[in-house]
């Protein structure tokens, strides 16, 4: 198995693109610099955040001094105020390093006691608000409080008893209260800011260093949680000696803008200019070609071998050296299987499978829609596979990793259209074996025409698999099944539905509107269930040529339980342009997965126009 986190080994040939964004901080000379690091999820945007950071502290001689911060504004979400998270964490890190010094202290206790009182600040706010906030600050901070008890008296404000345990809080709050700031340094909020920035500023050059502030995870952030952290990083950003790394999606935070912004009527534009005047040097990850992937795959199994004790770790740190070479030398030939074989030397023949499913692999993994080349999605991939393998030992299956490799992969990335048409013929076999796919391999070996034995099988990707090793029409795919029966396989014998799941899928069946009634029965029978009742509302959608009703009804699932949504976005992406129906729209609008599916209706010149006026009357209205 393989972990998930992020790391600073290269397995990516990223280290080009850390390098350049690490020169361009080292060039800045302390003045500030912000760069935003934009890619998908999975795509490795943490991992290349921490080369980075590892390589400003490596690369530099000059003698400037480096103070770095990891910041992950996720770890917050729902406990904290991540605007304020963030500044506390910049005010502990100074003052960490100003007491390892002994030097400047003072100052950077001044600075932390800023924080402090903004903080506090924050906690009285929702009683508060227009003490706080509305005007000066100044005077004695009891005031404050003082002040929310007038509050009581005034009709539809809270009651005495909600106030009672504002003014507790405020007295288990005053020892730390006082003593924060002086009185005569509280200003009105705009100048304490101001007063914030300059100690701030102060602190960095007497202490002579850059502060580097990583920024992670922003985009698994609810909208709110992530506006607050940029927000944050506007009170420090553009001030001399700090660089800001910061690693989101960026699609993600525009939509994060529009949702938090969501009372003003803010056009794509205006949505650009906010991110743009956050982000100086936008950066993107870049997406693996075919050779990454092929290194990418054989370097995760080659760490397989060893760990299995196949091959030692010698050969393992030496290959994977050659091997990245060669990667960043692609255009004098690529990653042939013979140069993976050869920096694996005499242990090659040790490992010959996997570099053959390797080398087999890469081109799929890197093209097909549902991998993409996703360094993460590969690392699932794999260890989903590992688990089956286990399984299969565990359970006596006679199966071949390759072959376990080889439906996995169907699995993965054809359309479920196309494994329930598998899955049926495997059903109608006495001995699990498909004479259809036996006439596919022959005749594609021979370079004859792809002849699809079913229209959902009309696909490059199906073409494609059915030429890799090993072939299956002569293996019985039962147990290969078996193991994936996470994935619906209606017809299969142990995958029937209950007598209760029959019941709902006959009242979704009657029902043309999306009903808050079904969606809790739906939660109520559980997400297998669902997921069975959802295959077959797929099966009529496509038999009912796709009419509204029939998408309608298969919305509820995704409703019930979120994490079936991929494969009702897979039946969108099956409608026929002609076919697609404007009143769909608003149904689908407020789903999180539903701009990609937008975005490429349209896109496309075949989608009706009253389907794209659909889609541009909802986004005028964000």
């Amino acid at each position: 198995m393989w972990n998930d986190v992020e790391t600073t080994t290269d397995l990516l040939n990223f280290q080009i693109v850390a390098e350049t964004a690490a020169q361009l901080i080292r060039d800045s000379e302390g003045q500030p610099l912000s760069i935003g690091i934009s890619g998908n999820w999975g795509t490795g945007k943490s991992s290349l955040v921490k080369m980075i950071g590892e390589s400003i502290q490596k690369g530099d001689s000059s003698g400037q001094q480096y103070l770095f911060i990891e910041f992950n504004a996720w770890l917050y979400q729902g406990y904290d105020d991540a605007r304020m998270a963030l500044l506390q964490s910049v005010a502990d890190k100074l003052l960490e390093e100003a007491e390892s010094r002994e030097t400047h202290v003072d100052k950077a206790i001044s600075f932390a006691k800023r924080i402090n009182w903004l903080r506090t600040g924050r906690l009285l706010a929702p009683a508060a608000t227009g003490a706080l906030v509305g005007g000066t600050v100044g005077g004695p901070l009891g005031a404050v409080v003082g002040a929310v008890g007038g509050l009581c008296r005034a009709e539809g404000l809270p009651s005495e008893e909600d106030l009672q345990k504002v003014k507790d809080a405020y007295t288990g709050l005053q020892p730390e209260l006082k003593g924060l700031l002086n009185e005569k340094d509280i200003y009105s909020l705009p100048k304490e800011i101001a007063a914030l920035r300059d100690a701030f500023k102060e602190i960095l050059t007497d202490l002579d260093i850059t502060l580097v502030v990583l920024v992670d995870d922003l985009d698994r952030c609810l909208p709110d949680t992530a506006i607050s952290t940029l927000e944050a990083m506007r009170l420090l950003l553009f001030l001399p000696r700090t660089a800001f790394i910061i690693a989101a999606d960026e699609a993600m935070i525009r939509n994060a803008v529009r949702t938090h912004f969501k009372s003003t009527n803010l056009n794509d534009d205006l949505v650009t200019s906010y991110f743009d005047k956050l982000i100086q040097v936008p950066m993107k990850v870049p997406r693996l070609g075919v050779t990454e992937v092929k290194a990418y795959l054989i370097l995760l199994l080659a760490d397989l071998a060893e760990r299995r004790g196949e091959i030692s770790k010698e050969s393992r740190v030496k290959a994977q050296g050659i091997i990245l070479e060669a990667v960043r030398k692609s255009w004098t030939g690529g990653l042939t299987k013979k140069i993976i074989e050869q920096a694996f030397g005499d242990e090659a023949s040790k490992i010959n499978t996997k570099i053959d499913i390797a080398d087999q692999l890469a081109s799929l993994m890197a093209t097909a829609d549902h991998i993409a080349g996703n360094p993460r999605l590969i690392k699932r991939f794999l260890n989903n596979l590992m688990i089956r393998d286990t399984i299969a030992k565990a359970q006596g299956m006679t199966l071949s990793f390759e072959e376990l490799v080889k439906m996995q992969l169907f699995e993965r990335c054809a359309s479920p259209a196309a494994f329930e048409f598998l899955a049926k013929k495997v059903a109608e076999s006495d001995v699990g074996k498909l004479d259809f796919l036996r006439d596919l391999e022959k005749s594609l070996a021979k370079g004859e025409p792809f002849k699809v034995p079913d229209t959902s099988w009309d696909s490059p990707f199906i073409k494609e698999w059915v030429k890799i090793n090993p072939p299956l029409a002569d293996i019985d795919l039962r147990p290969l099944l078996h193991l994936s029966r996470d994935k619906t396989v209606s017809l299969a014998s142990y995958d029937e539905m209950s007598q209760q799941a029959q019941e709902l899928l006959s009242a979704l069946l009657e029902s043309d509107n999306i009903e808050k009634i079904l969606i809790e029965q739906l939660k109520i029978i559980g997400e297998t269930e669902s997921e069975r009742i959802l295959t077959r509302l797929v099966r009529r959608a496509r038999t009912d040529q796709f009419s509204l009703s029939s998408i309608k009804r298969a919305l509820n699932i995704p409703r019930a339980f979120p994490k079936l949504a991929p494969v009702f976005i897979a039946l969108l992406s099956e409608i026929p342009s002609s076919k697609r129906k404007a009143p769909l729209i608003p149904l689908i609008k407020e789903e999180p997965w539903a701009y990609t599916i937008l975005d490429d209706w349209e896109k496309d010149e075949n989608t009706p126009k009253s389907v794209k006026k659909a889609i541009n009357d909802i986004r005028r209205k964000i």
